[in-house]
């Protein structure tokens, strides 16, 4: 029982943390996370059992004085990535991670990162050094890392799958591999068209 009532009040400060209040109104669950006794690698499917996440937007990483988030990427696919200059894993990962991004951007999925606990000029300079063409939230507080109800902020590296409505599609705790992630990504792609774009 002493085991039981701190996990109990845990939970009910997670639910009393919700801030996704229109997806709930729209008949979506909002994306809780629950540990997943000790996986690595989580799956949620079917796709309707999938919570979608909060509106995650905040300073970007490389155009000062702009915001980048979930907005600018409607209807897309979205591999999110939280990532620091400096954790070992994520310097291994990022080229993978510009792979599949490169791999599957013309079925409309997108990559953006969240970067955490970072200088900024280390941080420009980690993606300057490694060529990457996608943007990252610049979250050094981690504020917007803790916008996701329950989501452990002490796992750098790890990967958040969004679908097209931004559900969560699947969830990787660790340094990804690219053929695991790349057929993850094209899986989800598939479920749904990609929204035509002016012009074609």
């Amino acid at each position: 029982m002493r085991r039981i009532l701190p996990l109990l009040l845990g939970l009910l400060v997670l639910a009393g943390c919700s801030t996704s209040k229109d997806a709930v109104s729209n008949g979506q669950q909002e994306f809780t996370f629950v540990a997943p006794d000790g996986q690595t690698t989580i799956m949620y499917d079917p796709p309707a059992s999938r919570g979608v996440v909060p509106e995650l937007s905040g300073e970007s990483l490389l155009h000062d004085g702009r915001t980048v988030g979930l907005q600018d990427y409607a209807g897309q696919v979205v591999v999110l990535n939280i990532w620091g200059s400096w954790c070992g894993p994520c310097r291994a990962e990022a080229p993978d991670l510009e792979f599949v991004a490169q791999q599957t951007k013309d079925a409309g999925v997108a990559m953006l990162g969240i970067d955490v606990r970072d200088d900024r000029d280390a941080a420009r300079d980690f993606v300057r050094d490694r060529n990457l063409t996608y943007d990252s939230i610049f979250d050094q507080p981690g504020r917007v890392l803790a916008a996701l109800s329950g989501y452990p902020r002490n796992v750098v590296p790890s990967t958040i799958v969004l679908d097209r409505q931004h559900r969560v599609a699947a969830v990787y705790l660790t340094q990804i591999r690219p053929s695991d992630l790349l057929g993850t990504v094209q899986r989800i792609a598939a479920e749904e068209p990609a929204p035509s774009t002016p012009g074609s």
